[in-house]
Parts: C-alpha cells; structure tokens; sequence
C-alpha cells in the first residue's frame, strides 16, 4: 500500500511490529485504521486476521480497498474506542492477540482543510473526527467563559487559558467565531509578538479538539475494552503525541503494578519502557517528533474495569 497519496505515515512502524511480533493466524486489532499503515504491515508480514476500526467515515474507501485486497482476513467497522464491546459482539472471533492503538489526529485530518484541525491552513471551525454532533465552532460561540478556561487549561496546558477565553468572549460578543484562521488571530493576539517555537494557537486547537471529542474518556474506553478481550500474554500497542495521552496510557499500563496481590492489575510486570522516533524517521516525517510509543503484556486476571478517577484524571 502506498501512503504518499494522503501524506499520512504510519509512525514507529518497526518498533510497534518489533513489540508486537504478529505470528500465523492470530487476530489482531487495529483502533485506528486510518490510511491502513499497520493494519498493511501486519497482513504483509504474517498470514493473520486484522479487525479495524475507525471513527472517521472518510477511510471507508480505503477499508474497502482492503477488503478487496485481503478478503476475510480484513474486516471493517466504523466505531470509536468505546464501541469496541460492540464490534466483538458482532464478530465470530472473541479473544484477540493484540490490539493496536494510533492516538491523535491523522495528517489526512490535518491536511483537509475542510476538517478545520489546524491553524496552517482556513477553514471551517469543525475539528470533529467523527463528522457528527456539535462542532468546534458551537463550543466556543457558546460555552461559558470559565468552562472554556478550563479546557484550554486542563488539556492544553495553556498558562494564559483565562486571557485567552476571555479575548474570545468578547470577540464573539461582536461576531461568531466560524473559521480556524479567525481563532488562531485571536489567540496569537494573547501572545506579545517575538519569535515563537510553536504556533500560539497549539495548545489551545489542541485542548479543544480533546475536549470536543471526548478523547481522554475514549481513550481509557478503548484501553478497558482492549483489556477485556485481549488473550493471556496478547498485547496493547499505543502509540501518542501528547504528555495527557501518554500519561493516561502509563498509569492504565501500571494501575496497581505494586499491588503483589491485586485482582485488579491486567499487565505483567509493566517496566515503563517508552519507544520514539530515530533521526531519520524524524526528518523524513516531521510530524512523528513528539510520537512515543508504549506496548503492555495482558497478564491471566479477570478484567475488572478502571475508571478516569482512577487514573488521577478528572472530568472537566
């Protein structure tokens, strides 16, 4: 397959099959489909069975491609994290042997403008991966003040949250916010004007485009769901780009590690180890910079469920 087309890349490709090491007729599960990067690999490497989802309804002519490539060694959904119950119920095959995570917007997301994911490029203020429900210009016409604070503070790490919500709020008294250049000039208006490393407006896309589409409650769903259908010894594979993504993964990886006699632990002796891009895979795809890359050994306990509170995470 051949991903230049989109210019989306799968990253850390070798580290994730490394960790994987995908045999002959084992299922695996791929959370984010997207352009197909590991799903693609993994069939060409091994004569196994992929089940793929994706939220996005954009990749269903690629998963199509698929079909016809693979046949029944590939099967499609279109399905978030927290669908996944819903996915195995449907399907003859009921324990998995991996699970393949890839959080994040994909750079097809970010590349259409259409999608309104990124200040690089004008368009409408939607930043739904799913193309349904409120978008990300219904959220900032009209939540309260504070809350918005909030948002951009909790997931975004954004130390001016508060003057950068009040700068919409009265912009918005005047005009609606509906395009992503619009709110990108409103939140560099926050900034004094000097030499930026990054755009000042990351943060704040980023917080919102979280929070709009609930990726940290998805994430912990689809880590539980992943867990409770994994095979003893079967593996979790996540890759992230961001320290509030990271940091869910690791403390779900080792929720009561230390607890010797714990039911509720689902990994074996999880040693923290952490995978990120070399050089080369960094210049020749920029975007992969931040990537890391963490991967988990069910052990044979029950699956019992953790929660976000769980995790030091608190709804916002």
């Amino acid at each position: 397959m051949n991903f230049e087309d989109t210019g989306h890349k799968p990253v850390l490709l070798k580290e994730l099959i490394d960790a994987l090491k995908p045999k002959e007729n084992e299922i695996y599960f791929d959370a984010t489909f997207g352009n197909g990067g590991y799903s693609s690999k993994l069939l060409d490497t091994v004569n196994c069975k992929i089940i793929a989802i994706d939220q996005d309804p954009l990749v269903q002519s690629k998963a199509e491609e698929f079909k016809q490539k693979y046949g029944e060694r590939f099967d499609f959904f279109e399905e978030k994290f927290s669908g996944i119950q819903n996915v195995m119920e449907r399907i003859k095959e009921k324990k998995v042997n991996g699970f393949i995570f890839d959080i994040g917007v994909s750079s097809m997301q970010l590349d259409n403008p259409n999608r309104g994911f990124s200040f690089q490029n004008e368009g409408p203020l939607d930043m739904r991966m799913d193309s349904k429900g409120q978008t990300a210009a219904d959220l900032i016409n009209n939540i309260k003040e504070n809350e918005l604070a909030d948002i951009i503070y909790h997931y975004g790490d954004e130390h001016k949250s508060r003057k950068i919500a009040n700068k919409i709020v009265e912009y918005r008294k005047n005009v609606k916010i509906n395009n992503t250049s619009e709110l990108a000039r409103i939140v560099k208006s926050c900034f004094p004007s000097k030499y930026y490393k990054k755009h000042p407006a990351t943060k704040t896309f980023q917080a919102i485009r979280i929070y709009l589409n609930n990726e940290v409650g998805e994430l912990c769903a689809g880590l539980n769901n992943a867990s409770q259908y994994l095979i003893k010894g079967g593996k979790i594979c996540v890759v992230s780009f961001h320290s509030i993504e990271d940091r869910l993964i690791k403390n779900f990886f080792q929720f009561r590690k230390n607890d010797s006699d714990s039911v509720r632990n689902l990994f074996k002796k999880y040693k923290n180890k952490v995978f990120t891009p070399n050089d080369e895979e960094i210049e020749n795809n920029p975007r992969s910079r931040s990537a890391k890359l963490r991967f988990a050994i069910r052990n044979e306990n029950i699956f019992s469920s953790i929660n976000l509170s769980e995790l030091g995470f608190e709804s916002v």
